[in-house]
């Protein structure tokens, strides 16, 4: 690919990755999903800092892309429900990728043995039990 040459947004992956990864709180509801978290309030437990306007904000767009789905489970109480697609499970290659990086040469206080923990968490979270 010609490296000077314009293209539009939507045709180029790293401007795309970039519109993903570039978004606050977009890796702790991706993590939260692959946890297993469903719901608006798990969610916002768990990333007590986000602020709801960014939550919700943040699960459109993941809707809008196609990485998750949002699913109505009580229409009287208007419980919503979000899982991941297909496709938002098809992330969990980089995720995990990307893990390995941030702690190989990204985060510099954390000893071997608790390295070692890390990986073998979000291998399990990431690798081994991708939710259904």
């Amino acid at each position: 690919m010609d490296s000077n040459k314009k293209s539009s947004s939507n045709s180029c992956p790293f401007n795309k990755l970039n519109e993903l990864f570039s978004r606050k709180w977009i890796l702790y509801i991706l993590r939260d999903l692959f946890i297993g978290k469903k719901y608006f309030n798990e969610f916002k437990k768990a990333n007590p800092e986000m602020s709801n306007a960014s939550l919700s904000n943040n699960l459109k767009y993941l809707e809008k892309e196609g990485f998750i789905i949002k699913k109505i489970v009580d229409n009287e109480t208007n419980k919503t429900e979000y899982s991941l697609t297909e496709k938002g499970k098809k992330m969990n290659n980089t995720l995990y990728q990307m893990i390995l990086f941030g702690l190989s040469e990204l985060v510099d206080d954390v000893t071997d043995e608790e390295s070692e923990e890390i990986k073998q968490e979000f291998h399990k979270i990431l690798i081994e039990e991708i939710p259904k």
